[in-house]
């Protein structure tokens, strides 16, 4: 169980994941030191279903294991925890941005603001003032 409280520092990035490209796999949701990934899943009728997994950027530490596996930064082999290249680790400062263009569905970006994109300018602006 991951856990819960104020951070002690905020990390440099964010993983955030590229909703379109998301197909649900989980793959990521496995390797999460900190599990924070969600899975999310709207179904609108038999050709509009889609399901992603979601990063709660409010505890993801940065530390890239739902991108690649650890190992060796110059290995040119890299192994991909996503097959379908959904997630990126993004700036803080950048995060509300990504977040809000490919963080979900745009029903769904505006439905749940506050938390995603709001959280992600919350971290920014204490990352900026030193937090």
């Amino acid at each position: 169980m991951a856990k819960q409280g104020p951070r002690k520092k905020l990390p440099k990035e964010v993983a955030i994941i590229n909703a379109d490209n998301c197909t649900g796999c989980e793959s990521c949701r496995e390797v999460c030191p900190v599990d924070c990934i969600n899975f999310n899943y709207t179904g609108h009728g038999v050709k509009g279903n889609q399901a992603w997994c979601e990063i709660d950027i409010e505890r993801c530490v940065g530390c890239e294991v739902c991108v690649h596996i650890p190992g060796k930064k110059s290995n040119p082999y890299e192994l991909l925890v996503c097959p379908w290249d959904a997630i990126e680790m993004v700036p803080l400062e950048m995060a509300a941005t990504v977040m809000a263009q490919v963080g979900g569905p745009p029903e769904y970006i505006q439905e749940h603001w506050d938390r995603l994109v709001g959280t992600a300018q919350h971290l920014a602006e204490l990352k900026a003032s030193g937090g």
